[in-house]
């Protein structure tokens, strides 16, 4: 297994050197980071760090489209800048994929703060992959090269992008899995926002999609202050 690993970033100052320091411990061919202009010095922060840098419009999806591009791997991580895997998540992808009829996956996450809250949130998100097949890029969404590039990678919009993948991977019945992991995550947006209020304007963003309004339309008012 050739992994990559694909991060996108804007403004992220505040961790990347840690976080990528921690994604070499998984021994990938390479660490990407895909920066949507920052104005604080993160692509420095990154090359500094050992990263492969690649500028690229704004919007996560363009992002992530444009660090897969730049990867080498046959198998592609991609990986939040707010979140990190623990060393052994490499050899589970490995061991996963060995089964031909996998094509990618996500990770049991880890949310770093004690309030039980967030217990409930970890084996909602569980739960959600194993019913439904449909994690979110903040479980560390991994995939072979070669399905990836079959779906067309990730829609090109602000928000959602990840959800729209899944959507491509169910219509084919491909299978994914959820493996133990942890990914630890970030909850700076639970805390800012609260952890009840933000779950519910995800499933509002999954609700306004299902009812066929734009991701970038969502995004209007998911980034509005």
């Amino acid at each position: 297994m050739r992994l990559s690993i694909v991060i996108p970033t804007l403004n992220e100052t505040t961790g990347i050197e840690q976080n990528i320091q921690r994604a070499w411990k998984l021994r990938p061919h390479e660490v990407v980071v895909s920066d949507g202009q920052s104005q604080d010095g993160t692509g420095d922060l990154a090359r500094s760090a050992g990263a492969t840098v690649v500028t690229s419009a704004r919007g996560r999806g363009r992002q992530l489209n444009a660090g897969a591009r730049v990867a080498t791997g046959d198998v592609l991580l991609f990986l939040h800048a707010d979140c990190w895997l623990e060393s052994p998540a490499a050899s589970q992808i490995e061991l996963a994929l060995r089964d031909e009829a996998v094509v990618g996956g996500a990770f049991r996450q880890r949310i770093d703060h004690d309030r039980p809250v967030f217990r409930w949130l970890e084996w909602g998100n569980s739960l959600r992959v194993r019913w439904r097949r449909m994690p979110y890029g903040d479980q560390g969404i991994f995939v072979r090269r070669s399905a990836f590039e079959a779906v067309g990678g990730f829609a090109e919009v602000r928000l959602m992008e990840d959800v729209l993948l899944m959507r491509e991977f169910r219509l084919r019945r491909w299978r994914i899995e959820l493996l133990p992991g942890p990914i630890h995550v970030d909850p700076r947006r639970w805390l800012k926002h609260g952890a009840v209020r933000q779950t519910l304007r995800n499933w509002m963003l999954l609700a306004g999609l299902r009812l066929g309004i734009s991701p970038d339309r969502l995004a209007e008012h998911y980034f509005s202050p």
